[in-house]
């Protein structure tokens, strides 16, 4: 599923137009990239938890020289699936 055909099984569940439900799912995921942004933990009781983790340095190789090289440390976000989602 694209996000076309999210926006439009929002439209026909919530009894939305495909603009209002466009304009919603989009403040939806702004508001939850702005949580993360500020390393806040976004949960969605039964569908999961969007959190910021990090990720130490660490060793690597690069495939076309085979030389080691040191992979830095991120930040990167996790999602865990709430008890509804998982299967």
């Amino acid at each position: 599923m694209n996000k076309t055909e999210l926006v439009a099984k929002i439209a026909e569940g919530a009894g939305l137009s495909k603009v209002d439900a466009k304009k919603a799912l989009e403040a939806t995921l702004d508001a939850i990239t702005a949580a993360v942004k500020a390393e806040d933990k976004v949960a969605l009781v039964g569908f999961g938890t969007f959190a910021v983790s990090e990720r130490g340095a660490r060793k690597g190789v690069n495939p076309a020289t085979g030389k080691t090289i040191t992979i830095p440390a991120k930040k990167v976000v996790k999602f865990k699936a709430g008890a509804e989602l998982a299967f």
